[in-house]
């Protein structure tokens, strides 16, 4: 394979990498180390490390080790950059250092800090380890879960429904279901029956002797009616009224 990077293109990448480094030091040091370089105390203002609302120190906590994250990446990618730099006074810039082979320009264009070629990149696959706590998020909602043993019964599933119920910061728009414009209906499986499988068991009822059947009037029984699934002609004489239900 010839050496296809002449010396124009190896000062455009050179220019781009230079500003690239530049960006990358002036936002690392115009935020103080992404907030960093203050103490804990500093940032938080507190006189004392044990705050008097725990859930307070753990919010802090958790904005440092995201600016820890943060500024590791930074450095991480300065490294690469400065790396690229050196390569290039030194000649090495675009070969492989696996096989020795030239990197094609639009691989370097797209990604100027390469330093393998596609055949030895060693990042080819996303690495498939997870953290451990994910297992008790598997299958959704957790240990709990019934529905990958075809099972019936109260899980994790039935308790989040109820919880999401009485509301949540989520907005139509943002719903599982399509076409969903009712605040009510917006619930994991809303449709779902709860307590019955088919409709009409809804609004069926008897006595204790279970024979004298009755009518009660719910709204699964209006939506069944609504729906042309019943016949008024075919109710039973008495029917039990509940409208607000």
């Amino acid at each position: 394979m010839t050496f296809s990077l002449g010396q124009d293109r190896i000062q455009a990448l050179k220019r781009r990498l230079i500003q690239e480094r530049d960006d990358l030091e002036k936002r690392v040091h115009e935020n103080g180390h992404f907030g960093l370089a203050s103490s804990y105390r500093d940032s938080t203002g507190e006189l004392s490390g044990i705050d008097n609302h725990p859930a307070d120190a753990g919010s802090e906590m958790f904005e440092r080790s995201k600016d820890l994250a943060l500024l590791e990446k930074e450095a991480f990618r300065l490294e690469r950059v400065d790396a690229a730099l050196s390569r290039m006074e030194t000649g090495e810039y675009g070969r492989c250092v696996a096989c020795g082979s030239f990197i094609p320009f639009e691989r370097l264009e797209a990604m100027p800090t390469a330093i393998y070629c596609v055949e030895h990149e060693p990042r080819q696959e996303t690495s498939d380890n997870r953290p451990a706590e994910e297992l008790f998020l598997y299958p959704p909602f957790g240990r709990s879960s019934v529905d990958e043993r075809d099972e019936t019964g109260f899980d994790g599933e039935d308790a989040w429904q109820i919880v999401e119920s009485w509301g949540s910061s989520n907005s139509p728009a943002m719903a599982e279901g399509n076409n969903i414009d009712d605040y009510g209906n917006m619930a994991i499986e809303a449709d779902e029956n709860d307590g019955y499988v088919e409709p009409l068991e809804s609004f069926l009822a008897t006595d204790i002797t279970g024979h004298n059947v009755a009518i009660v009037r719910n709204r699964a029984y209006r939506q069944y009616m609504a729906s042309n699934e019943g016949d008024h002609l075919l109710e039973p004489d008495e029917v039990v009224d509940d409208t607000y239900k």
